[in-house]
């Protein structure tokens, strides 16, 4: 218990330092230097660094110690995370149907979204390759509370949509909810 609301406290504590421009220490100069270099998160390459950290410490202090410090740090960078990035993590969504006017006029005049139209092709199905039709695309971004709902939407239209789902972490320009 202590491991994990330690981390999450200490995880609010770097929240607010890291979202009020600051740093605790050099290792976050590190991860933002990697982080430019290589693209993993920031929060990735400084639990990587840390685990290695804790694991030699397991030398001296015991293996338990160490995984439960592991856990700790794990709790206060997912904590850390939702303090910096916000609870409203983004979400592609993006959805092939036949009926994709329906589809484009559910997104935009129910659900207030904004969306991308490609004009693509649906079909090539095994065993029927060769049948394909011309159809919009659709793609919006939302959040990961809206999914649900929209998804819903879209299926009791069209039961026989497709959707596939990406995870975003960055979004900027457009119309974005502030």
């Amino acid at each position: 218990m202590i491991a994990i609301f330690g981390g999450f406290l200490i995880g609010l504590g770097v929240g607010f330092v890291i979202k009020g421009g600051g740093v605790i220490d050099g290792i976050e100069i590190i991860a933002e230097y990697t982080n430019k270099r290589f693209g993993f998160t920031t929060s990735e390459i400084i639990l990587f660094i840390n685990t290695l950290i804790f694991l030699t410490a397991a030398i001296y202090f015991g293996l338990e110690a160490a995984m439960y410090s592991i856990l700790t740090y794990f709790t206060a960078t997912k904590t850390a995370d939702y303090v910096v990035d916000g609870f409203e993590e983004y979400t592609a969504l993006t959805i092939v149907s036949k009926d994709y006017e329906l589809v484009k006029s559910i997104i935009v005049n129910d659900f207030n979204k904004a969306i991308s139209v490609y004009k693509g092709e649906r079909g090539y199905l095994p065993g029927s390759f060769g049948v394909k039709y011309d159809c919009d695309i659709v793609m919006t971004i939302v959040t990961r509370l809206e999914i649900h709902r929209i998804k819903e939407a879209i299926s009791e239209a069209d039961p026989a949509a497709f959707f596939y789902v990406q995870s975003i972490k960055e979004v900027t320009g457009g119309i974005i909810k502030k």
